[in-house]
């Protein structure tokens, strides 16, 4: 059985969010699903939570993520360093 991490439509029409999802390959898109690892509402101001344990978990495993799980995940790691990036020091040198 090969898993997938992907995204699942939840939610109504014209406000669509999605759940981050460990699914069986083989599954439809909003078919029965392993577990739940997290959600992504692109509605307004993003919002992406993810269960870092567990998303470390399957991908151990031999989860493979989606193209779109793919970028979203690039995209909080880069949001995550430039939070938790040092401010760089003023010199002390004045002219």
């Amino acid at each position: 059985m090969s898993v997938r991490i992907r995204l699942t439509k939840v939610g109504k029409k014209h406000q669509v969010s999605f759940r981050i999802v460990a699914q069986d390959a083989k599954s439809k898109r909003d078919g029965k699903f392993l577990e739940n690892l997290g959600f992504y509402n692109p509605h307004a101001k993003p919002e992406l939570k993810i269960k870092d344990d567990r998303m470390n978990f399957w991908i151990l495993r031999g989860a493979k993520p989606t193209e779109a799980v793919t970028k979203l995940l690039s995209e909080l790691n880069d949001k995550r360093r430039t939070t938790n990036a040092k401010p760089e020091e003023k010199s002390s040198i004045r002219p």
